[in-house]
């Protein structure tokens, strides 16, 4: 198979504060190309590199806030998230551990430090994604699918490290996540000079995020720490080696070529559909959570 070369390396932008418990740097959309039709299905990419946080008694986060139209997907790298929504769903999501929420046809959220490790604080490292779901599946039911990293498949790459499957498949080994499009969502955990190599069909937007460490790919681009490699919609592999101890967070998902209008917290296929999502929540259709 063709190699799958790189088409850009994107630098994290100066990080902002989404409330005041999640300090990121905006990977997609980016003012880099990495826009939501480029990198379609995935429309947001926020990254919370490694930051300390003081011990407090009154956790920090962000307050209760709509969604419809999609998926968030929060990846825990270190400290702990407590969440609840107006759906019934909640937990903890503590280091290592997956939380995929399904907002679909409307959800009220709200997220923040968990309340033991806010009074201790520490560092907080995190990754939230949004997935856009297909125009048939975004009135569907709200959903949610707590992965516990014990949960999550490990595919051992022997003295190299392993790759830890959140969603989709690697080398015929499939992660616990259900999805309602072809996606892989995955953390490749490798020893320093471990090497993995990954296959993806051409035409899927790809990109891989270096959480962790510095590595090298397609054996001559060197990549540092929280910066993010995009993939041309070219070829179908490409290795990845790492320098020292590394952790990468590789996305790939097949595009699902449908309109995207996106608005604040609603993504939807058109202008009508994003008024009605908004007559719909001043409403009180999305359900109740209290502040």
């Amino acid at each position: 198979m063709a190699t799958k070369e790189i088409e850009k390396v994107v630098s994290p932008k100066p990080a902002h504060f989404v409330g005041d418990g999640f300090r990121v740097h905006n990977f997609i959309p980016g003012m880099t190309g990495l826009d939501m039709k480029r990198m379609d299905p995935f429309i947001m990419l926020d990254y919370n590199s490694k930051f300390h946080f003081n011990g407090t008694e009154q956790p920090r986060g962000v307050d209760v806030h709509p969604h419809r139209g999609f998926e968030t997907v929060t990846i825990a790298y270190k400290g702990r998230v407590q969440h609840h929504d107006s759906a019934g769903g909640g937990g903890i999501i503590s280091e290592g551990d997956v939380q995929w929420m399904t907002a679909a046809k409307g959800i009220l959220h709200k997220e923040y430090h968990e309340k033991e490790w806010a009074k201790s604080g520490g560092i907080f490292q995190m990754v939230q994604l949004w997935l856009n779901l297909p125009s048939v599946y975004k009135m569907s039911c709200p959903k949610y699918q707590a992965i516990p990293n014990a949960k999550m498949t490990k595919a051992d790459l022997a003295e190299n490290g392993y790759i830890e499957i959140i969603a989709g498949t690697y080398n015929d080994q499939k992660g616990p996540a259900s999805t309602f499009s072809p996606v892989h969502v995955m953390n490749a955990k490798l020893k320093k000079s471990g090497k993995a190599e990954f296959s993806f069909p051409a035409d899927y937007n790809t990109a891989a995020l270096v959480i962790e460490g510095n590595i090298t790919v397609n054996g001559d681009k060197e990549i540092p720490v929280n910066h993010l490699v995009l993939f041309k919609n070219e070829g179908e592999t490409f290795t990845i080696e790492a320098q020292e101890d590394s952790i990468i967070l590789i996305i790939s998902g097949m595009p699902l070529n449908e309109p995207i209008y996106a608005h604040g917290p609603f993504v939807m296929n058109s202008r009508e559909e994003i008024m009605q999502a908004f007559e719909d929540y001043n409403l009180g259709r999305f359900g109740y959570l209290a502040d």
